[in-house]
């Protein structure tokens, strides 16, 4: 997939997202394409089951099958079934978007799939990223910046050393109000790498979603979200 660094905006009011709807996003690669029935979409076709079957149980899959390369990850507080709804959702919308693309991306609220023509395990994918933010804007964006820096940042102090590199919490704003967050790596990379990943979209918030009340920075490797209601799955 394209190395370039690619940012696409999002503009919208968060609304609950549900399996079955639309994804948040996707890339499909410019490189080479594969034709029909070519080693290379035989190969896409195992790693597509591999993802299937290896995800759902801890959340994260990795595959290879000659040079076809994929990962999938679901988001900390799915459920197991949820997981693989959301896995065999996006393997199939993904082909329908980007039909004989080498490397394609797909995000959906609960799940990422993502596969490639080239090795990218280990490594942070700047190349695709987008931003979500809600339009409502805060009477204080200054000082909430702050403080929504502070709780990602936190986040991301237990994400990193946690083996599923995933962690949410919350922070009590002015009177009744509270901020909510959520941070998370992809696990094929490594703890340290996963830090790097995370503190690095973090000091796009002012780019990203400026005294916004809710907003989002996500890449290939790791993402973040914010809002002020509650938005985590209990399980």
């Amino acid at each position: 997939m394209s190395s370039s660094h690619i940012i696409l905006i999002t503009i919208c009011i968060f609304i609950p997202q549900i399996l079955g709807s639309d994804p948040l996003f996707h890339f499909c690669s410019s490189s080479e394409n594969f034709t029909e029935n070519s080693s290379y979409q035989n190969n896409l076709h195992k790693v597509n089951l591999t993802l299937f079957t290896k995800t759902p149980p801890s959340g994260f899959g990795s595959a290879s099958s000659g040079r076809v390369y994929g990962i999938a990850l679901c988001r900390g507080d799915v459920s197991r079934r949820d997981c693989q709804t959301c896995v065999a959702e996006s393997a199939t919308e993904i082909r329908k978007r980007c039909p004989y693309n080498k490397a394609a991306i797909i995000w959906y609220d609960y799940c990422l799939f993502k596969y490639a023509d080239e090795a990218f395990f280990g490594r942070i994918d700047n190349g695709n990223k987008f931003y979500m933010w809600n339009i409502r804007v805060v009477s204080e964006p200054v000082s909430f910046n702050e403080k929504t820096k502070e709780l990602l940042t936190g986040l991301t102090q237990k994400a990193y050393v946690n083996p599923r590199l995933f962690e949410t919490g919350e922070m009590q704003l002015d009177g009744s109000t509270k901020l909510y967050g959520l941070v998370q790596c992809s696990r094929d990379l490594s703890s340290d790498v996963c830090k790097i990943c995370l503190d690095d979209i973090i000091r796009e918030i002012p780019a990203c979603c400026d005294g916004k009340e809710g907003g989002r920075v996500v890449s290939g490797s790791c993402n973040f979200r914010y809002e002020i209601y509650p938005f985590v799955n209990s399980y």
